[in-house]
């Protein structure tokens, strides 16, 4: 089959243009750049050079392999020029009036057959197609930066594009080594339109000052994987850019999540821009600089001295409890693991010996260490028990009734000074200190599952959480090796917060079948760096667990955007959950 698009053109040849072209003419195609005058078009040409080099330096490409790409591309500033070409790749700056002069002007030169595509980030493809009087030609072909390493290019259809069109430039990226998916075009289409509304929510929640830049970035790197914290990534891809991207879904979409957080407006107006301007929410060395000079090197410890922590109980007998309770013994710790009878807690503790041996086998442990921790757990039936310990940490089931019974039985029952903490993920702290006679000694500690592998632990304080009891938390969580984060208390946290309001956009984004659920995941986890797409993690966590997370957000925020997807509710509603049902956005009783 003969390959599509021999020789391409490639208008505007910055980072992102030359990025392109570089990635054409690796392929074996000749490329045609266009620059807008003669000494941008030299500076073009000195970029590719020197990025080209570059890659031969990292041993990416080799001399020779560099030499036959180079004497492919020809670099001028006509764009008449680009006749010539069988498909127009556009990467001018992100300014809609631009981009319909340009694709004016290249309707008029180019062959009716020439496909002619937009680089555009955000803007409206069916509207610059518009410009021209083939707009079933025209489409989008969102490269990611930096090109040569990024594999996702999200191939943008309008209504008027011709599927012949767009299978051929899906062809075409497939031939440069690339994954393309099928998007509608929408602001932001599939990336976009999932990652900046979560990154606006990161910003908003930074402003309110309800949690720390460096807190907020910790979390979700900590807690979901991310390569790196929304508010760092907000810097790298420039605040600028970023406002610009939320405008344009704003415009298309009219949901407050998507207005622009009120800081970046402030941000872009004061020139603080990001890396590239050598400031924004964080300070870098020098413009273009990738170093932080004000970034906390880790969590910092309030001015209040915290409580001893001698010996720890921890309530309950499923895997968060057993995590728990390992986390503490390993650390040498002596725990009390504390469930509805003996008989649970014996039951626990054996899948402790189990998660230990594991450890063990793959390494990490020791068996004297494994002995010494199993050693310092004692199974208990009775909360009684728990009377002497300085700490109880509760990881019951998830329903607020039952925490708050088990939190009024604690408070009879433990000494006074004694840390309650809660594990819930998604209830109030403050209705289980209610409960008590003592709230300024209850707090929240989110552990993360698997409790032992991951880092994080969200800790939550109430409007009446005594700052010594504070205090002793975090320094607990260093010493059993967690980083913690600080956040008050209030729907989600942290990582919930940002995390499901996303998940539940890509659901509705599959709703209305605008793109698949292969693609959206082969999307976030190319385009984004993440560990795993939306509906690959929905699948983990639960249906039914995220739509309650979901509905606890709508419940507290009011927001209409929050509102649960009603794709999710009805797959809830028909029993498929996920993994653990075999059956939720796919079916893994097959797999």
């Amino acid at each position: 089959m003969e390959r599509p698009f021999p020789t391409v053109a490639v208008v505007g040849l910055g980072t992102m243009g030359a990025g392109v072209a570089v990635a054409v003419a690796r392929s074996g195609r000749r490329v045609i750049g266009i620059e807008a005058d003669e000494a941008s078009a030299a500076r073009a040409l000195a970029r590719i050079r020197e990025a080209t080099a570059h890659a031969v330096a990292r041993e990416r490409l080799t001399a020779e392999e560099r030499t036959g790409l180079l004497a492919r591309i020809a670099v001028g500033h006509a764009l008449d020029a680009a006749a010539g070409a069988d498909l127009v790749i556009e990467e001018v700056p992100e300014r809609l009036e631009l981009k319909r002069e340009v694709f004016a002007e290249l309707d008029r030169i180019c062959p009716a057959s020439t496909v002619l595509a937009t680089g555009t980030t955000a803007l409206s493809v069916t509207r610059i197609a518009a410009a021209t009087a083939r707009p079933d030609r025209v489409l989008g072909l969102h490269f990611f930066n930096p090109v040569h390493s990024m594999k996702l290019v999200e191939v943008v259809r309008t209504v008027l594009t011709a599927p012949q069109a767009a299978e051929d430039a899906a062809a075409f990226a497939r031939d440069l080594g690339k994954e393309p998916v099928a998007a509608g075009d929408r602001a932001g289409f599939v990336v976009n339109g999932l990652l900046f509304a979560y990154l606006n929510q990161a910003a908003a929640m930074y402003e309110s000052k309800y949690a720390t830049r460096e807190d907020i970035d910790a979390a979700m790197r900590l807690g979901c994987g991310l390569p790196m914290g929304p508010l760092a990534l907000l810097d790298l891809i420039g605040v600028d850019t970023a406002r610009t991207v939320l405008e344009a879904m704003y415009e298309q979409s009219k949901d407050r999540l998507h207005a622009p957080a009120p800081i970046l407006g402030q941000l872009v107006a004061a020139g603080l821009l990001g890396r590239k301007s050598g400031r924004g929410f964080y300070t870098y060395e020098a413009p273009g600089s990738s170093k932080a000079v004000d970034a906390a090197a880790g969590p910092t410890l309030p001015k209040a001295a915290g409580r001893e922590v001698r010996t720890v109980g921890v309530c309950g007998s499923g895997t968060m409890a057993t995590g728990i309770v390992e986390v503490f013994a390993k650390a040498g710790y002596p725990v009390l693991l504390a469930a509805r009878s003996q008989e649970k807690a014996e039951r626990a503790k054996a899948q402790l010996a189990k998660s230990l041996e594991r450890s063990v086998a793959r390494g990490r442990l020791t068996g004297e260490q494994r002995d010494a921790a199993l050693g310092l757990v004692t199974p208990v039936g009775r909360y009684a028990e728990l009377a002497g310990v300085d700490l109880v940490v509760e990881a019951v089931a998830e329903d607020l009734a039952v925490k708050r019974e088990l939190f009024a039985a604690l408070d009879r029952i433990v000494r006074p000074g004694a840390v309650l903490a809660t594990t819930t993920s998604s209830l109030p702290v403050i209705s289980c200190a209610s409960a008590t006679s003592r709230p300024q000694d209850v707090i929240g500690m989110h552990f993360f599952n698997p409790a032992p592998a991951m880092r994080l632990v969200e800790v939550v304080s109430t409007v009446l959480t005594a700052p010594d009891v504070t205090a002793t938390v975090l320094e607990l969580c260093a010493k059993v090796r967690k980083h913690p984060v600080e956040c008050g208390d209030r729907a989600g946290f942290i990582v919930n917060a940002l995390l499901f309001p996303y998940l539940n956009d890509a659901v509705r984004m599959l709703q209305e079948h605008y793109a698949t659920v292969d693609d959206i995941d082969t999307a976030m986890k190319l385009g984004c760096g993440y560990p795993m797409g939306p509906f690959e993690l929905l699948d983990v966590v639960g249906l039914d667990v995220s739509l309650t997370i979901e509905q606890v957000l709508h419940q507290e925020f009011r927001e209409p955007g929050l509102a649960a997807a009603p794709l999710l509710e009805h797959l809830v509603a028909a029993g498929c959950l996920g993994r653990k049902t075999g059956r939720g956005f796919r079916d893994h009783a097959r797999r």
